[in-house]
């Protein structure tokens, strides 16, 4: 039964891969109790995903927008991230100061490795109590 199904879906999705990833996808939604769009006719559900794709209850598309959403870790925005210089000018100026008080450009400490390695090692490791 399976067999005929795909071959009904080859003119939805023209690539047997892409229908493959599809078709898995809604079966994996439809295990985790996504509704169906067609009666189940004791079919499992990967036969009832490609059904629904070859009597167009799904869009295509529909799903491969949700496959790539699902998949998707991190989401970029495309805002741009505030000058750390702009946001000390907006939040002195928020205070009261004027503009004029502040400096042309904000720089912050910078260290060489090695005066970093130097403040590593002069660190002293906490003492242990018995409290933990």
């Amino acid at each position: 039964m399976a067999r005929v199904t795909v071959e009904d879906c080859i003119d939805k999705v023209e690539n047997r891969f892409e229908l493959v990833l599809l078709a898995s996808h809604r079966a994996r939604l439809i295990s985790q109790g996504a509704s169906i769009t067609i009666d189940r006719d004791n079919d499992k559900n990967p036969v009832v995903a490609l059904r629904e794709i070859a009597d167009e209850t799904l869009s295509p598309d529909d799903l491969k927008e949700d496959l790539i959403h699902s998949l998707q870790k991190h989401v970029e925005v495309d805002e741009p991230e505030p000058d750390p210089a702009s946001l000390i000018a907006a939040a002195a100026v928020s205070e009261g100061e004027e503009q004029e008080d502040l400096p042309e450009t904000v720089t912050f400490d910078q260290m060489s490795e090695e005066e970093l390695l130097a403040g590593i090692e002069g660190l002293v490791p906490p003492e242990k109590s018995d409290d933990y």
